[in-house]
């Protein structure tokens, strides 16, 4: 006889609810629980692997404690060692099926994997890190690679990624910057939200990192706790992942490792409760960070022991805990109404995926499986050519002609790990088995310049040469393991390894320096940008990397990238960030100038382009209207380009202090040579929305300004309009987006 929950025309939560009051405590207790085989968090780790070996050929002890009662997560099958795709796939169905017979429901195991560049996996593509996303300003790109990545996880068995990072940077000293989309919550917002689009379209439940405010850490270290206002952590911090909830459907959220104001993200009753259920209407599940549940007791030293810890944490809205089950144990009974809540949002997600179902969860059977074919390779390529940021070009020395004498100086020109972020496979796992080749095809910056430029003579001296590329930047890692990455946090903003001193002398020998930097941060490069002929930025590009800076170089790619994050110009004084209200901008009384070198927005290209003066359909609307926008933008030079378009609201007059300028709209307008746009504008007043005195996110009645530009501190047209009517409280419906279409 079919029960109700495994009755497929049932709703997922009825079917949930069925299967939730036929288990024991501990079969509830299981679903909340993860394995983590192969790794230090499980008894048998240690043993290394060689490929094809997956890290779960034996059986573990903690395995073997829930497989009666059941296994809610296996965590990262393919991402813990190096493991041949088709071999992994075969035995993580097979592990799949080891676990269903082991429980009376037969019910498998949701698995997870990280896919922040790509699906971190041996052999997988990978992509460019976020903060490349963010300067492609190009949000149906991000959601391509996403489903592509998504597609290629679901396919060898994969339910869970998690990412992406929706972080706000405050402080690019913090190691993780590279995982982050940038420094502004808007595009942070609709680049993550189109990478959680992609995901989920694909079949894979997007997760949300991290849960909130841990790039607000004092003085950028990893894991401190943050010190910030209600109204920044409102306005600023919480945007992007209500954006990615509401207009990108993700379906998991994961809390952050820092403490809000002495309350730790994973004990914090107010964001995964208050705010995140019940104002935001999420029905997802919360899923712990690593350990994030251990620390509540080990370091945060808010909970006595590690029932306390799985207390306070389901309390608070946690409801699975992850890498490995230490709290959340079979032998310590959890409360039962909490345990109740915690396991329906998880068999209903499970429900959601077909995991209730008796075919839902098919083996591969062993079919060959290709992680990095030619069309993920196409869409890294299209990722990293779009991220590549042009931000000076003195003279015109750039593009370069084939044919010269080139001198490509630098310790990160000759290094596959310039191209790479912390979360890719090679670096996040590979670099701990050196005696394996790295999977996939990877060409450091000389190696694509000498393919880009058959022609050249390249010399080892600067001296007589037509050109010096200086190729700076940094090496991500783990903890300590690079300049660049988690744990891997910078006292300053002076380029690492002793690069500024290089940069002092070949900037000295008189030859036309062009400076390339691959980065997972922005550096201080005021010391060097008025002695250089050109400078170019590119955020850890991915394994296309080499070919499209090299691309950008030579022309061959018409440089289109725009800055997520500002360019210091000096190491100490850090910049302020765009966002900051007139107080913390340059000016009496202080005698530090926060002005960045390169702002916000900001970058170059090959052509020229003018812009038409904008047409209003309405300068005045209620607080709750509507206005649009056209404005016309020409490409004026001899070759192809792409104008990013950015629209930024000024508020003069507010009931707190607030940016001079925020972003609020963005379009790309590619346009041959001699061809023009029609860009159409929709600004609805909610986006005018800031949270008051009183708590409340209102719109004001006023007046407002509208800029275009190419950067937060350049805009070509200004559009004033006023606000009529009265003060409008604004919520979870409110809109999100300045659509901007190109005609």
């Amino acid at each position: 006889m079919v029960q109700p929950w495994q009755d497929t025309t049932l709703s997922a939560q009825a079917r949930a609810a069925d299967l939730l009051a036929r288990m024991t405590r501990e079969e509830k207790t299981a679903q909340l629980s993860s394995v983590w085989l192969g790794s230090s968090a499980d008894e048998t780790a240690g043993a290394e692997v060689a490929p094809g070996q997956t890290t779960y050929a034996n059986r573990s002890a903690a395995l073997d404690t829930l497989l009666p009662y059941g296994v809610g997560q296996l965590t990262r099958p393919f991402g813990t060692a190096p493991v041949d795709p088709a071999e992994g796939a075969a035995r993580l169905a097979e592990l799949q099926r080891t676990i269903r017979a082991g429980n009376r429901f037969e019910l498998p195991a949701l698995a997870h994997e990280e896919c922040l560049t790509g699906f971190t996996a041996w052999q997988a593509t990978v992509f460019p890190t976020p903060l490349a996303w963010g300067a492609t300003f190009d949000p149906a790109l991000i959601t391509d690679m996403a489903q592509a990545i998504g597609t290629s996880m679901r396919a060898v068995g994969i339910h869970q990624g998690l990412a992406p990072v929706l972080d706000v940077v405050r402080d690019p000293r913090w190691g993780r910057t590279e995982e982050t989309i940038g420094e502004d919550p808007y595009l942070v917002g609709t680049i993550g939200s189109a990478y959680v689009r992609g995901l989920e379209t694909a079949g894979i439940i997007a997760t949300l990192k991290h849960f909130a405010a841990y790039s607000a850490s004092r003085a950028a270290r990893n894991h401190a706790p943050a010190s910030i206002g209600p109204r920044e952590l409102a306005d600023v911090i919480l945007p992007p992942f209500e954006m990615a909830i509401r207009d990108g459907g993700a379906r998991s959220v994961m809390p952050s490792y820092n403490d809000i104001d002495g309350l730790p993200a994973h004990a914090h009753q107010m964001l995964l409760t208050r705010i995140l259920r019940e104002q935001w209407e999420f029905s997802g599940t919360v899923v712990s960070d690593y350990y994030g549940v251990s620390l509540l007791e080990e370091a945060h030293r808010v909970a006595d022991g590690e029932p306390g810890a799985a207390r306070l944490a389901l309390a608070a809205g946690v409801d699975v805990e992850l890498p490995a089950a230490r709290c959340f144990s079979l032998t310590d009974p959890l409360p039962e109404d909490l345990l109740d809540r915690a396991a329906l949002r998880v068999l209903t997600q499970k429900c959601e995926l077909g995991l209730l179902d008796t075919d839902g969860e098919p083996g591969t059977g062993g079919v060959p499986v290709d992680l990095n074919p030619p069309h993920m390779r196409e869409l890294a390529r299209r990722v990293a050519e779009e991220s590549v940021v042009l931000l000076a070009n003195d003279a015109g020395t750039l593009p370069l002609r084939d044919g010269l004498r080139i001198s490509v100086v630098g310790p990160l020109a000759d290094e596959e790990a310039a191209m790479m972020g912390c979360y890719t496979f090679p670096r996040h796992v590979g670099v701990h088995h050196p005696e394996l080749p790295v999977g996939i095809d990877v060409l450091t910056l000389n190696q694509a310049l000498r393919a880009e430029f058959p022609g050249a003579e390249f010399v080892d001296e600067p001296a007589g040469a037509d050109v010096v590329l200086a190729v700076v930047g940094d090496r991500s890692g783990l903890f300590g393991g690079g300049s660049s990455g988690e744990g891997c946090d910078a006292e300053d903003l002076e380029l690492p390894y002793g690069q500024g001193e290089l940069l002092d002398e070949i900037t000295a020998s008189g030859a036309p320096i062009v400076v390339v930097v691959l980065s997972g941060r922005p550096y201080a490069l005021g010391r060097w940008a008025a002695r250089a002929a050109a400078v170019v930025q590119a955020f850890f590009p991915g394994q296309e990397g080499g070919p499209a800076v090299a691309g950008v170089l030579s022309g061959r790619v018409e440089p289109s990238g725009r800055l997520p994050i500002a360019v210091p110009r000096s190491p100490g004084g850090q910049p302020a960030p765009y966002l900051a209200p007139p107080l913390a901008r340059n000016g009496f009384p202080s005698t530090v100038d926060p002005t960045p070198l390169y702002p916000f927005g900001h970058g170059l290209s090959y052509t020229t382009f003018a812009w038409e003066a904008p047409q209003c359909e309405s300068p005045e609307l209620p607080t709750d209207g509507v206005t649009s926008i056209r404005l016309t933008v020409r490409n004026t030079g001899d070759r192809p380009g792409t104008e990013i378009v950015q629209l930024y609201l000024h508020d003069p007059l507010a009931t707190v202090a607030q940016p001079d300028v925020r972003l609020v709209g963005y379009a790309r307008v590619p346009l041959d040579a001699g061809a023009s746009a029609e860009v159409h504008a929709t600004f609805p007043a909610d986006l005018a929305a800031y949270t008051g005195a009183d708590g409340r996110r209102v719109v004001e009645p006023g007046a407002l300004e509208l800029r275009l530009g190419t950067s937060s501190a350049h805009a070509h047209h200004t559009v004033p309009l006023t606000l009529t009517g009265p003060v409008r409280e604004v919520g979870h419906q409110r809109r999100w987006r300045c659509e901007m279409r190109v005609k």
